[in-house]
């Protein structure tokens, strides 16, 4: 019997049958779990707020929220042995939770990614049209044209998922090789060349408040950098022998992220020619580089950035696909007989793909800047993963796993799982504070955004997001799905006994 035809088998034990194609080894499942995180994209995108709010210090955060994400991504590591099927953290919490539970999960989390998508697509002309500039055209860095950047940028994603896996694959393999040395690289001229700042810079507040608020405040950047590192689990049934391999990508993606990240943080901060001319400017990567390097260096720097950005809009797509997939199998969307049909000739879910990418243009109607997409992608996405390890602490605590899957955290499963709790629980209500850095009313603190209906432009912005989303999908479920048998086959001992259906 061949290794494949044992996924296949492991597959047909959750009720599934093999349909998407198995391509991808060990070194693909982690290049897309690095894209979908991509340091240089949240770093590129978000550096400029970490810097204005308390200077140099705000490097600390990401160490903070790289313990914190992997404390998460350990957990979810173990999950991903235990559950090798499309759709990480929904089909994770069907079977310790149940029909109910998993399904606000995976409603919210779906949400979650397709305003990801967004978000990182808005990124790319930030560092596009600069290149372009660099190069002597003459196009301008304004709200219409970064409109149009991110939404051929979401057309060209779309149409690469659409042609199947090992497109993706090949293109993010390229894609983490150029970005994980460009970031080095960079980093180790302008550490070693163009050093501006001494070590300690990372102590120094160049004039900013440092106080606890501020701090958290900063800590917005790293927050949005680390998550999607699940992404490995959620391609598991296009993974060779998943059970054993997605847990590598998992945690290695977050520790891969984490090292990579830092070391070009810190190079960017040495090579700050004036810090409080960069406080008062509001300087990113982009403008340190260009401070420090001629025009062709820059365009270089620049052009490496965008390639990054692409290829992590096209993880990000790529996962929330599958979700949307994963969960249209189980006939838990609109529409799902069409979002589970699977080409054959490509073996792709086409008909996800296209939902995915529309739903993804939707914020690009009104388009209010990359910041205010993401703090809603960020919010949810960290609630999407604060639910899923709340079912995987209740289901510690019955006795969960029962039985032993190739990776394993042992005695340590629940310790971890209340460290991602706490951790996860105090960062979600950091995000849910109002405040207009991080969570703007669009009527006073964020002008560009207008949802035109007063007491919800009085608002912050993630509540109003997240309550729609929860609204709509609540009205969803009892109007349709609640009456509808849950999918819960799994092999013995994988699932949990549930004695009635748990509602949140």
């Amino acid at each position: 019997m061949t290794e494949l035809s044992r996924d296949e088998q492991d597959l047909a034990r959750f009720g599934y049958k093999q349909e998407l194609k198995r391509s991808l080894g060990v070194f693909s499942s982690f290049a897309v779990a690095f894209s979908y995180i991509s340091p240089s994209t949240g770093i590129f995108a978000l550096f400029f707020l970490g810097l204005t709010t308390v200077g140099g210090v705000f490097i600390w955060s990401w160490p903070i929220v790289a313990i914190g994400q992997l404390i998460v991504a350990l957990g979810f590591a173990e999950l991903s042995s235990h559950y090798p099927v499309a759709g990480s953290v929904f089909q994770w919490t069907k079977y310790l939770a149940g029909k109910s539970y998993s399904w606000f999960t995976g409603w919210i989390y779906l949400f979650a990614g397709i305003l990801t998508v967004a978000s990182v697509c808005a990124t790319v002309p930030y560092a596009l049209i600069p290149a372009f500039q660099n190069m002597g055209w003459n196009v301008r860095l304004d709200s219409t044209n970064e409109r149009w950047v991110a939404v051929i940028t979401l057309v060209l994603i779309t149409v690469m998922n659409i042609f199947g896996v090992r497109l993706v694959a090949l293109v993010n393999n390229t894609g983490v090789m150029f970005e994980v040395l460009g970031m080095v690289v960079f980093a180790f001229v302008v550490a070693l060349f163009h050093r501006h700042q001494s070590a300690g810079v990372t102590f120094h507040t160049g004039g900013t408040k440092l106080t606890g608020g501020t701090f958290l405040i900063a800590m917005f950047m790293s927050l949005y950098v680390i998550y999607g590192f699940d992404t490995a689990s959620t391609l598991s049934e296009e993974t060779k022998s998943p059970r054993t391999e997605a847990p590598k990508a998992v945690i290695g993606s977050v520790i891969g992220a984490f090292v990579i990240g830092g070391i070009f943080l810190y190079a960017m901060l040495l090579g700050i020619p004036n810090m409080h001319t960069a406080i008062a400017q509001g300087w990113g990567p982009a403008q340190i580089i260009d401070a420090n390097f001629g025009n062709a260096f820059s365009t270089v720097f620049l052009l490496t950035v965008s390639a990054a950005i692409f290829v992590c809009c096209l993880a990000i797509e790529t996962a929330t696909i599958r979700l949307c997939f994963g969960m249209a199998r189980d006939d838990a969307l609109p529409g799902s007989r069409y979002l589970s049909k699977v080409k054959k000739e490509l073996h792709t879910p086409i008909w996800s793909c296209i939902a995915i990418g529309l739903l993804s243009a939707i914020p690009f109607i009104q388009f209010a800047g990359v910041a205010i997409i993401a703090i809603a992608a960020t919010g949810m996405i960290y609630l999407s993963y604060l639910l899923g390890n709340l079912a995987l602490f209740r289901a510690r605590l019955r006795g969960w796993p029962k039985e032993k899957a190739p990776f394993s955290l042992g005695k340590w499963g629940l310790p971890l799982t209340v460290g991602a709790l706490l951790y996860g629980g105090a960062m979600f209500v950091n995000m849910l504070w109002p405040r207009a850095a991080t969570n703007p009313r669009p009527a006073t603190e964020a002008p560009g955004l207008n949802f035109h209906w007063h007491w919800l432009n009085s608002q912050p912005v993630l509540w109003s997001v997240l309550g729609v989303i929860v609204i709509v999908g609540a009205l969803y479920f009892v109007l349709v799905q609640r009456n509808k048998p849950a999918h819960l086959q799994a092999p013995e001992g994988e699932a949990m006994e549930l004695p009635a259906p748990v509602q949140i």
